[in-house]
Order: structure tokens, then C-alpha cells, then sequence
């Protein structure tokens, strides 16, 4: 961190820098209804919990933030391309050097072909250093005529259905900041230490890589890359040293409210108030009341704000959303993430373009194929027979991505990126792709807890036959 960027801890008496509403406040969002919130029963240990967190430093800065803003706003323009994935829910077991290196490693290596299909810089953004909570549908779960809490994730209670696991410890957000805190170091000191250097891919390889079936064609790009990297060098006389790092960005879903006021500070020579907890904080679909809690607390941020939306959402409800998000209509500052689904994609996300286009309103537009393609299927035979599981089909995703250029390029309007639940482990949790994974597959690597992911091979295919999209002179 810079310490010229100290960050101040933010209290409902501060003044307000300029660039927020004057009647906004890190804590106005008490006063609005507000959704999927743990109830802590020791109030005392809470304030305790959240006083620690509002004095510790915080995990990104605002100078961060501001690029990022202004390199959404280039992509909305076309002139850039979003890559933004990673895991479903993080866990505090999986914080090792191992897993965070995998899920490092398959960004680039997506990145890297994106860049090589699209001829356009890549934004990367990692679902990662902060994705500790999870959003239920329920408050209570019921076994065996027991009712207790749900599990919310690790920033909130433990998974093990007792009483004593399952109600919401708020130390716990002290071991999600801490975690926080230690992947992005982990990732920040190998990107800054040539990790990234596009001089060097085989840092990136995955073991199984030189299995796939796709790695031929990766080799072809990857060796392309290096031709047209060495043919500029050559003519610039020298190492170019911007090909050496990338730029990384965090991102986890805005749930816990009493964690993200407590990382919301006031920088020294920047306006307004920067949620420090991540660079792009997004509202769920259950959280996108525009009355609600959620809604307010980010009208206030200075950060770019993602927003879900999907089959369900109206339009008059999202434009009250992005007016209220970005008054004075900021290039760069909300992004909709739509998530239909392959079967609804072509009914519901014409008519919100047409309606955001027609107000005049400017959005970044993100594809999620993911959340709305999720089923539940029944294996006939292995471990898993006759037993429910969710999966998604990789030929549903990639169908999501394909209409979502086809609609945006129809309406006049451009898919900025791409939003993928995805991991660098070898897993067996979507059917399909290149290897032609099938519903009997799954139990022999499902390892996720929540939301089923693609796998590297899978991460890998998709970028391809994006870029393949590209390559063949799509307008988008």
C-alpha cells in the first residue's frame, strides 16, 4: 500500500467529501429495509469485532479503484474486454498458495487468449479475497425436525448443523479480512515478481494442461503471441517492460453490510467514500431492492458497482436502480451483470437494453452464462447413482455468451465481458466440453460447496471459442 493513500476509519459524524449525497452516510442504510443479514446475539462482541475492522488497514486503494472505473468506461466503448471469474464461495480452507495459484493461472491463461482473439486489452477481475459469504434462501434450516441457521458462509458461522457452529460469530469477519488480506498479498507479490510476464507463459501451466485436447491450439496461440511479442521488441530495441505485470483486480458480492461500512473510509485528495474492502463490490438479485439497504450503502461509494439482473427483474425497478447508483450518469460506474439463462436470454435481455438505451443511461454490460443455466440432474450409475446433484451443461453457458453478442450487436449496444464461476482445479462439476463430461462424471471430482463450476479445461474452451468469435470478424 501507499502510504501517501492512508485511508481514514469513517464514523456518521465525518464530514462528507464532495463527491458523495449529502445525505448518505456509510451507516444511512440502517434506516432502509434490509435483506440477508446474519442476527448476531452478542451485540457487544459485534461493535468490538467491527471496531477492530474499521481501524485496520484497508485491502485495496483508491487508485486502484479510479483506474478501474476509468478502464470500464473504455469497455463499454469497445475498446476493452472483462474477464471476471473464480469460485462460487470462497472458503477459509482453501486460502493456500496452491489453489490461489491455480485460480491465477487460468485467468491468464483465458486472458491470454481473449487477448489474442479479441486484439484487445483484457480486464481481469477475480472473484476471489473477499467471496466469503453466500446469500440463502432460507434463514432456517430444518433436519430431522431440528431448525437452526443457515450456513452463510465463512465470514459468518461454521457449516456443521449445531447450534454452536451455526449461529453468526463476528470474529469470524476478522478471519475473512485476514484471508482477504493474504491472498491478495500472495497475489500481488507474484504478479510484481514476473509471475505474469507474458515473456514467460509456461509460468501459467497447469499440469493437466498438456492433456487436453485444446492444448495444441493454445500452444499455436501462445507460440503467436511470443512471435508478434519478440517481432515489437525487435523494433523497439529492448524489453517492453509493460508486457512484464498485469493489473489484477478483487471483486466479491455486497452482503454483509456491518463489514462493508466498516472498510468504507475517506482518502486524503480523493472525493467522496471508497469501499477499501474490494475493488467492485455487486448486489445480488436478492439484494436489488432499489428501497432497500444494499442499494443505499453503494449510492454512496465511490467505487464502480455491479448489479445482477435477470428474467425476474422489471424494467422501471432497474432504471430507478442504475438513477439512483450513478445520478450523474458516470461512464464506468455501474455494471449489469445479466444471468437468464440459455432458454430465456432471448425474451429478457432485449427489452432491458432497449429500456437502458432508451433512457439514455450509461451501463457496462456483463455477461453472468452461468447462474441461470443451473439444474439439477440424477446420475443412473457410479457413486452418485439416483441421488440428486446441480450441474450446469458447458453447450447452455456457452449458448448464453453466443446470444448475448448476437442481442447486443442487434441492439447497437456492446458486451463489455464475460462473468464465470470457474476453477483452476480439475474438477467434474459442469457436463460437457471438449472432453464431453456426462452426468455420471460428476461424483468423480465434485468438490464444490455451493454453485457447480467449469473447470480449467472447460475456462479454457470458452475463452477459445470467444476469441474464435472475434477472430471471425464480430463486430463485438
Amino acid at each position: 500500500m501507499n502510504p501517501g493513500n492512508a485511508q481514514t476509519s469513517p464514523s456518521a459524524s465525518s464530514l462528507h467529501g464532495t463527491g458523495a449525497p449529502s445525505d448518505w452516510s456509510p451507516s444511512s442504510w440502517r434506516a432502509r429495509p434490509t435483506v440477508q443479514q446474519p442476527h448476531y446475539p452478542d451485540s457487544a462482541a459485534l461493535a468490538q469485532t467491527l471496531g477492530e475492522l474499521s481501524a485496520l488497514p484497508p485491502l485495496v486503494t483508491s487508485y486502484e479503484i479510479e483506474a478501474l472505473k476509468g478502464a470500464f468506461a473504455e469497455a463499454a466503448r469497445g475498446e476493452r474486454f472483462i474477464l471476471w471469474g473464480g469460485d462460487c464461495a470462497e472458503n477459509f480452507a482453501d486460502c493456500t498458495s496452491a489453489a490461489i495459484a491455480a485460480r491465477l493461472k487460468i485467468l491468464l491463461q483465458m486472458s491470454l487468449v481473449l487477448v489474442h482473439g479479441t486484439r484487445k486489452r483484457i480486464i481481469r477481475i477475480g472473484r476471489f479475497a473477499g467471496q466469503y459469504a453466500k446469500p440463502r434462501s432460507a434463514a432456517l434450516e430444518a433436519r430431522e425436525g431440528v431448525e437452526l441457521p443457515s450456513f452463510r458462509g465463512d465470514n459468518v458461522n461454521r457449516p456443521e448443523f449445531t447450534l454452536a457452529a451455526r449461529t453468526p460469530d463476528p470474529t469470524l469477519l476478522l478471519r475473512g479480512y485476514e484471508r482477504s488480506a493474504l491472498t491478495l498479498n500472495f497475489i500481488r507479490a507474484l504478479v510484481d515478481g514476473g509471475f505474469a510476464d507474458l515473456h514467460h507463459p509456461e509460468n501459467w501451466d497447469l499440469d493437466f494442461v498438456k492433456h487436453s485436447p485444446l492444448a495444441k491450439e493454445y500452444q499455436h496461440m501462445v507460440d503467436s503471441i511470443g512471435e508478434s511479442l519478440r517481432f515489437m521488441e525487435s523494433l523497439a530495441g529492448g524489453a517492453i517492460l509493460a508486457m512484464q505485470r498485469v493489473d489484477f483486480y478483487t471483486s466479491h458480492e455486497l452482503l454483509l453490510l456491518e463489514y462493508e461500512s466498516a472498510l468504507t473510509r475517506q482518502v486524503p485528495r480523493r472525493e467522496g467514500w471508497f469501499n477499501l474492502s474490494t475493488h467492485v463490490p455487486w448486489v445480488g438479485l436478492r439484494t436489488s431492492d432499489p428501497d432497500g439497504g444494499h442499494i443505499e450503502f453503494c449510492r454512496g461509494l465511490a467505487n464502480p458497482i455491479g448489479v445482477k439482473i435477470g428474467p425476474d427483474t422489471r424494467a422501471e425497478a432497474l432504471l430507478r436502480t442504475i438513477r439512483t447508483l450513478n445520478p450523474s450518469n458516470e461512464a464506468g460506474r455501474v455494471l449489469l451483470v445479466t444471468r437468464f439463462g440459455a432458454h430465456q436470454i432471448g425474451h429478457g435481455l432485449p427489452r432491458l437494453v432497449r429500456a437502458v438505451t432508451d433512457a439514455g443511461l450509461a451501463v457496462v454490460w456483463v455477461c453472468d452464462p452461468m447462474h441461470g443455466n443451473t439444474e439439477t440432474v440424477v446420475p443412473t450409475s457410479g457413486n452418485w447413482a439416483g441421488r440428486s446433484v446441480k450441474t450446469r451443461k458447458f453447450a447452455h453457458v456457452l449458448a448464453e455468451v453466443e446470444q448475448a453478442f448476437e442481442i447486443h450487436r442487434n441492439e447497437g449496444t456492446v458486451l463489455a465481458g464475460v462473468h464465470i464461476e470457474l476453477t483452476g482445479e480439475d474438477v467434474t462439476e459442469c457436463t460437457g466440453g471438449a472432453r464431453g463430461l456426462t452426468d455420471d462424471d460428476l461424483s468423480r471430482a465434485y468438490r464444490s460447496s455451493v454453485d457447480p463450476r467449469l473447470n480449467y479445461e472447460q475456462s479454457l474452451e470458452l475463452a477459445m471459442l470467444i476469441s474464435r468469435r472475434h477472430g471471425s470478424g464480430s463486430k463485438h
